[in-house]
């Protein structure tokens, strides 16, 4: 029998905070469309340990700053599960070098917001016109749009100001989609992490560490993906239906205004 859970699409996926998401939807239930931009088999191990959990996965390859690649990431999940109740919006790239916004270059501005704004706002856009087709056909059909954005939405680094820019745009687009979506009962969150253990901050772990130590953070730690893995199940669920368009912080008291 075809199973009738319902179905998560998060891109960026297979890894780091995207991976953490993943594997607390499944845990709490959902069946999982995991997009990334590696070849299926790089993506394999974290495919397999998904579907260990229980839940029907299929891996939908595609860079999200292309139309093409956006059109063909929801094909996928609609032939393979022919429904979506939540998108994940998870995928997001760091400049490929870190320079001072007197020196940054249009190269680097454009190839982060194509992926971390760009192509985030138009995917949810496709996505937002099919939960909406959705839940006319079917009054009783829940569906909800969560975004990941980070701290840097409106913590200034000046060495990475595109990053920063695209996290601010996303904000913005949560209040735009969950405005927007409002007549059709469509949630739409934002989630904020802090300072998290992924591959994109490998390269600063001995400053974070240190920083930590010293109290950047209320709660001494680095984030894990898991907690903002267990933020986004909360929200999937359905656990804050009178919430839309509201951020939820995942900072470990980072930026609570201190003296």
């Amino acid at each position: 029998m075809k199973s009738m859970k319902r179905v998560a699409l998060i891109t960026g996926g297979s890894r780091g905070i995207g991976f953490g998401i993943a594997e607390q939807l499944a845990k709490n239930g959902f069946d999982l469309a995991i997009n990334g931009v590696r070849p299926a088999a790089d993506a394999a191990g974290a495919i397999d340990t998904l579907k260990a959990l229980g839940s029907d996965v299929v891996y939908c390859r595609g860079n999200i700053s292309s139309p093409a690649d956006r059109e063909n990431i929801l094909a996928d999940v609609r032939r393979h599960f022919g429904r979506l109740h939540v998108l994940v919006n998870n995928a997001g790239i760091a400049p490929r070098e870190r320079r001072d916004i007197l020196e940054a270059t249009e190269e680097s501005f454009d190839e982060v917001l194509s992926t971390n704004l760009k192509g985030t706002y138009f995917l949810s856009q496709k996505a937002a016109q099919w939960m909406i087709a959705q839940k006319k056909s079917d009054p009783e059909f829940r569906a909800s749009i969560i975004n990941i954005s980070s701290i840097s939405a409106t913590v200034v680094s000046i060495n990475r100001g595109e990053y920063c820019i695209a996290k601010a745009g996303l904000s913005m687009a949560t209040q735009l989609f969950a405005v927007r979506l409002g007549e059709f009962d469509i949630p739409v969150y934002e989630v904020r992490p802090g300072v998290i253990h992924t591959d994109m901050t490998a390269g600063v772990t001995a400053k974070y560490d240190k920083l930590i130590a010293e109290g950047l953070c209320v709660q001494k730690r680095w984030g894990e993906p898991e907690d903002v893995g267990k933020a986004v199940a909360a929200l999937a669920k359905g656990d804050f239906p009178y919430s839309t368009g509201q951020v939820v912080m995942v900072d470990g008291g980072m930026t609570i205004p201190r003296l």
